[in-house]
């Protein structure tokens, strides 16, 4: 009857018997014990990236060997981490290039993981690249957005997107918007607050943006917004109001853009500053009717030509009292900018690219959001709705 009660209840038949189990591995123990290779590419994959594709990581155990040749048979040289976890090419890849890949890892009992996976990486021809601003290290304007250009059309916008990450250190929630298919921007509900500091990080390596579009970039930027500078300019009245950090430093006497070629009205900010530029009407539509060297002190406000500069041609009885531009708004200058006791000297050594100017009551419509950086026209609703995310 012993014997019968032992067996139903499932009893150990002795202490041996105990020894025995506690010596035999899992099933969970083997399978812990094998080393586990993990590849950037999968076997026959033609699209890889050039600076991950190579790349090989092992989890419990170590690389004891790694081939990576080219089709026709040059060996890529890499390195070994020291604890034998990773192993990674000494350059990126060659685009375009057929690969093989062997890697052998061991673990500490003897127990061995095989790979071998051909790949190609991805073709000049199928990668997209998106120029962007503000750049690394930047001290800008409260009204400067992150915008992004990609030089192929974007289908995939969510990826695309979603591979973009801003941030700020004020912790305001930033949206992205597109304006067709080929720029993003990126901003705050309003404007970034002063001495914060912004950061990108930007994960589009193996992204796939559209068809035989793949992203390639991987790197992260910061930039730091500065004091907080809006300047109003009111057209009719010929004046310009400069506000820092909320205090008013300095009226300025303008010219702005004359009846038939009036200033854009809106939120516009300053994308580009040039010391001194030539400025031709053939350029932005006024063939004939102006052809300028040396005007000083020119700062863009828009794409299609609207700036904020210093005009040393017109009679100094025009700046607080007329409009007679082409559609900038003028500051008395020096040719080419050398006496900085005038007011386009002042304002220029005083602005940031990113800076704010704001005109009201001209004649002329709002500036389109897409105008420049200029996305503060658009209403924070409407902002959202051209997300992908």
């Amino acid at each position: 009857m012993s014997i019968s009660l032992c067996l139903l209840a499932g009893c150990s038949t002795g202490p041996a018997d105990t020894n025995d189990r506690a010596k035999a591995p899992s099933s969970a123990a083997r399978a812990t014990a094998t080393p586990r290779i993990h590849l950037n590419a999968a076997d026959g994959q033609s699209d890889v990236s050039v600076r991950r594709g190579g790349r090989v990581t092992v989890e419990a155990g170590r690389i004891t060997k790694v081939s990576l040749v080219t089709a026709n048979g040059r060996v890529v040289r890499g390195k070994l981490s020291p604890d034998k976890k990773t192993w990674a090419p000494d350059a990126a890849l060659d685009h375009g290039t057929a690969h093989r890949l062997t890697v052998v890892a061991a673990h500490d009992d003897g127990r061995e993981d095989t790979k071998r996976i051909a790949f190609t990486t991805l073709a000049e021809t199928d990668r997209f690249t998106g120029t962007f601003t503000p750049d690394n290290g930047a001290t800008v304007g409260v009204g400067m957005p992150v915008s992004f250009t990609f030089d192929k059309a974007i289908t995939d916008k969510k990826a695309v997107e979603s591979a973009i990450e801003v941030s700020s250190s004020s912790k305001q929630p930033v949206v992205g918007h597109w304006f067709g298919a080929q720029r993003l921007d990126f901003r705050p509900q309003n404007y970034w607050k002063a001495h914060s500091t912004v950061t990108v990080r930007i994960g589009l390596d193996g992204v796939k943006g559209a068809e035989g579009a793949y992203g390639e970039q991987s790197r992260t930027i910061r930039f730091t917004v500065g004091r907080s500078q809006v300047s109003t300019v009111d057209a009719s009245a010929h004046r310009m109001t400069v506000v820092r950090d909320g205090r008013t430093v300095k009226t300025v006497p303008i010219t702005a853009g004359a009846k038939n070629s009036p200033t854009w009205n809106g939120r516009m900010v300053i994308s580009e500053k040039l010391i001194s530029t030539r400025m031709n009407g053939a350029t932005v539509g006024f063939a004939g009717e102006y052809d300028i060297p040396d005007v000083p002190h020119a700062m863009r406000l828009s794409t299609s030509g609207t700036f904020i500069h210093g005009n040393y041609w017109g009679a100094d009885s025009v700046f607080g009292r007329s409009n007679i531009s082409h559609g900038c708004v003028g500051l008395n200058d020096a040719r080419g900018g050398g006496d900085p006791g005038q007011d386009g000297a002042w304002f220029y050594d005083h602005s940031l690219v990113g800076d704010v100017v704001v005109v009201k009551n001209s004649d002329d419509k709002t500036i389109a959001p897409d105008n420049g950086l200029n996305g503060w026209n658009m209403p924070w609703n409407q902002w959202r709705a051209g997300s992908a995310r």
